[in-house]
């Protein structure tokens, strides 16, 4: 028998990375919150890698940061270690990168869901998006429970009619042996929601005590911590950090898998899923780089309170007894123990390209989609993608604009504008590659970035936007002091130069020049600067970067105005593309499909070429005049 119960603002499904952002975005913007999970043991369950962060993926979690979401206050909570990555090249690829205490993680992260306002748990399934009138009303759960709403978040990872499978052995289960959610696939297919199959999969779990270290090269932790939260202090979040260990694959390991390519699943069509390209198996790493003679194995503790290691670099789907051969010939692990078998998971998601770039359902109001049910892979990317759509989910139930960051704004702006605009035939995963003004969006300045957006939709607080405002000022006073600060040649300035190999000086120059010299920074040249004030290191540190990299940011920033006057044109919402004669088939095609909001969105969707989009302009300027008059 059907029961309705009291009705919520927002409904959130699923508890993972991404629907924990969504549920306390919704929650701490004051809409009454609801968020379903399968199991509440499994609240921001890290069912995979033992991290948060790295390469792109840091520059996204200081972004949920500076916007006011939790996943960095829960990292600098809970992590073992801490790595600025790809320190030695320029800022705008340095990337944080901490090991995660696993449990630890998801304890945090279940108490402050528990603790905020406005925010309800249950355990439960739901199996149905109820609707009126193309609206959301409600959800139906498993147990015929019906809950009323004006907005649910669908953010149900990899546990959509989820599979895993380990050589010929396929278990109907979520990750980690938790219970898949089996129901809701079909009412997304009543709905006209597009659905496809991805797959993923994760390394074995090995017995510490099982591991020969001494044949490994230990990996350190940083000394000095840079937190990943704005508002946490390094000297706040110090504590004793915990190696990791690196090794490699050989002619004898990958022997083993070549011998047994036929048995895996990958190869024998017992997969049918697409996997993540960027993340492949061993197996697939085997076969794709035969070339290769070796690849880097980092073995990482899953946190301080268990003996189990994580084998990154060696995903597989293979069997149980080929895992344990090609396991045990890498250094260091001749006779390990298997604690968890690999095993590759296959799961129902949706093409993004069916969202709009607010990450609401283009045919359905009140609707909204984040994380892996939107064909991404990876903690941040999901978390990244649960703020904005929890924050959307409430400015629509607020009857508000929707908050979209444009890929000028945030790496966030590229992930969402990528999935939702691009075609994608197998998981997404960030990179900086993928941002065009990656100069711009370092993760050192994501606060400066977007703490304003954060404050204006009311998930930043007012002293916190008004430090960031602070910074902000003493940066720009700073550099401009350091542009009107003249120094002459004089002989105690000649000997500093030589003495740091730098040319003497023929006239006088201002220190932002010196500063701009490949070999001198802000900080060599202290010792010439007498009235040098006292400055926090997030301050100084900005005004070197934005000194030495003044021209090149410059250049970005003419390149970004203009991309903004392609994402100012906007394409007006009844337009009938296929009435537009001389675009070709598989454009209209397209367009039709996607229904861009911009010329820009248009511009960078797959199969528009640069001569459609000059008759689109054409056309929209005939369209104007036409219903203007």
């Amino acid at each position: 028998m059907t029961h309705t119960y009291e009705a919520y603002d927002v409904v959130i499904i699923g508890a993972g990375h991404a629907g924990c952002e969504a549920a306390l975005a919704s929650a701490r913007m004051g809409l009454s919150t609801l968020v379903f999970t399968v199991s509440v043991d499994s609240i921001a369950m890290m069912p995979c890698n033992p991290n948060v962060g790295g390469t792109s993926k840091g520059h996204l979690v200081r972004e949920i940061d500076a916007l006011g979401g939790e996943m960095a206050k829960n990292i600098d909570r809970t992590f073992i270690q801490s790595k600025m990555l790809n320190s030695s090249k320029g800022p705008a690829v340095h990337s944080l990168r901490a090991q995660a205490d696993k449990q630890a993680y998801s304890r945090s992260m279940r108490k402050v869901l528990e603790n905020t306002d406005n925010l309800t748990i249950k355990q439960g399934e739901v199996c149905e998006i109820l609707t009126e009138n193309g609206k959301v009303s409600g959800v139906r759960t498993f147990t015929d429970a019906i809950y009323p709403c004006g907005a649910v978040v669908i953010a149900t990872g990899t546990y959509l009619k989820a599979r895993c499978i380990t050589g010929d052995s396929v278990t109907y289960t979520g990750p980690n042996g938790l219970a898949a959610a089996n129901h809701l696939t079909e009412s997304l297919i009543n709905l006209g929601i597009k659905v496809r199959r991805f797959k993923t999969g994760t390394p074995a779990r090995v017995d510490k005590r099982s591991i020969d270290f001494s044949k490994m090269t230990p990996q350190y932790g940083d000394e000095k911590l840079v937190p990943f939260s704005f508002s946490d202090k390094a000297e706040d979040i110090a504590r004793e950090q915990v190696p990791c260990y690196l090794t490699y694959t050989n002619e004898k390991t990958h022997e083993i898998i070549r011998e047994n390519i036929d048995r895996s699943p990958l190869y024998s069509g017992v997969i049918k899923g697409v996997g993540p390209r960027y993340c492949p198996s061993i197996e697939d790493k085997v076969m794709r780089f035969a070339d290769h003679d070796r690849h880097q194995i980092f073995i990482e503790p899953e946190g301080l309170y268990t003996n189990e290691m994580y084998v990154d670099g060696m995903s597989s789907s293979m069997p149980e007894d080929v895992q344990i051969a090609m396991y045990r010939t890498i250094p260091g692990l001749e006779h390990v123990n298997i604690v968890r078998n690999a095993y590759a998971i296959e799961y129902d998601c949706i093409d993004a390209n069916q969202l709009k770039q607010s990450l609401e359902f283009k045919n359905i109001n009140g609707l909204f989609a984040a994380g892996q049910f939107n064909g991404s892979s990876g903690y941040e990317e999901a978390a990244a993608q649960g703020l904005i759509a929890g924050i959307n989910a409430a400015m629509y139930i607020k009857k508000r604009s929707p908050l979209i960051l444009k890929r000028s704004d945030a790496y966030i702006g590229v992930l969402i504008d990528d999935l939702v605009t691009k075609e994608s035939h197998e998981p997404y995963r960030m990179m900086t590659s993928r941002a065009e003004y990656r100069l711009l969006l370092r993760q050192d300045n994501a606060d400066l970035r977007l703490t304003e957006y954060g404050h204006d939709i009311g998930l930043v607080s007012d002293e916190r936007y008004e430090a960031v405002m602070k910074k902000k000022t003493a940066i720009e006073n700073e550099i401009n002091r350091l542009k009107e600060t003249m120094i002459s040649g004089s002989k105690p300035v000649q000997e500093f130069l030589s003495g740091l190999d730098s040319s003497p000086l023929n006239t006088a120059v201002s220190l932002a020049e010196l500063i701009r010299r490949p070999e001198l920074d802000y900080f060599k040249i202290a010792e010439l600067d007498n009235e040098r004030p006292e400055l926090s290191d997030e301050v100084t540190e900005q005004v070197n970067i934005n000194i030495k990299y003044e021209g090149y940011i410059a250049r970005e920033m003419r390149q970004v105005n203009q991309f903004a006057k392609m994402e100012n044109r906007l394409i007006p919402e009844g337009i009938v593309y296929e009435d537009i004669e001389n675009i070709r088939i598989e454009a209209r095609q397209k367009l039709s499909d996607m229904r861009p909001a911009s010329i820009g969105q248009a511009s960078r969707i797959s199969g528009v070429s640069p001569s459609d989009i000059s008759v689109l302009l054409v056309y929209i300027e005939q369209w104007n005049r036409t219903h203007e008059g």
